[in-house]
């Protein structure tokens, strides 16, 4: 595999973007169908998996300057409402 394009982790942090979106759209909820605690986990779980993105070196994060406030307080919210 070769290394993301700066352009090619853009799109991958706005996907996070998303993922938050859902994520938050849950957990206000009251509520959630099972259907609706498989999307939220779903999100959550990708969230985590795009935070430890590494270069190639399988060491190295793809990140540099990008903010995970939202993207970690979505995974912290989204662990708390599945673990309701």
């Amino acid at each position: 595999m070769t290394e993301r394009t700066t352009e090619e982790v853009a799109q991958v942090f706005s996907a996070a973007g998303d993922s938050v979106t859902v994520v938050n759209a849950e957990v206000a909820k009251s509520s959630l169908t099972a259907e609706e605690k498989d999307k939220l986990k779903r999100n959550v779980e990708h969230l985590e998996t795009i935070k430890a993105y590494k270069k190639e070196d399988g060491t190295t994060s793809i990140w540099t300057n990008e903010s995970f406030t939202a993207i970690d307080a979505a995974v912290t919210a989204g662990n708390s409402k599945l673990s309701a």
